[in-house]
């Protein structure tokens, strides 16, 4: 079973399992960019309290936001779209967004904060979390107050850029 750690920037950590039996394609993609050290930087852009942390997608420049470059796009693995995915929505749980197309998904991925079974047969849920230190890490960046930078950027956090910025994912 391959294991990652995804570490802030604040020295926070929260470790994950991922389990390729259920999304082959989409771990396969997600420890490329882990090996890639794509993530380095990264911010978690979307923070919905109660549902769910977003990242992947953008970083902080000179203290303005910069669209990362976005991985190839790959088949959604899910119920939905034709894949054989029984992993729920809860919390805890590492999984792939993506568009309206349901074969979008690249670099960006959630980690659910609550039980989101309107998720489950819609999104690539291929992980989740090992402990309950890391489901506190979640729940405390979970916490944080959000705004909006612009239409397409809302539930921005508004806190420290440590407290979501990813220093690192590796492997475990």
């Amino acid at each position: 079973m391959n294991k990652i750690c995804i570490e802030l920037e604040n020295g926070k950590k929260m470790n994950v399992e991922l389990y390729e039996e259920i999304a082959p394609i989409t771990v396969k993609n997600f420890l490329k960019l882990v090996d890639e050290d794509f993530f380095k930087g990264i911010v978690f852009h979307r923070v919905i309290k109660d549902f769910m942390c977003q990242g992947g997608g953008y970083y902080i420049k000179e203290g303005k936001y910069i669209d990362h470059k976005q991985a190839e796009s790959i088949v959604g693995e899910f119920e939905s779209n034709g894949y054989k995915n029984d992993l729920k929505h809860e919390l805890g749980v590492i999984s792939m967004a993506r568009t309206n197309d349901p074969n979008s998904g690249s670099s960006q991925f959630f980690l659910c904060v609550d039980n989101c079974h309107h998720l489950d047969k819609e999104y690539a849920g291929f992980g989740k979390m090992t402990d309950k230190e890391s489901i506190e890490v979640l729940k405390e960046l979970n916490s944080y107050p959000t705004g909006m930078i612009d239409y397409s950027l809302r539930d921005w956090p508004n806190t420290d850029i440590k407290n979501y910025t990813i220093k690192s994912i590796y492997r475990i």
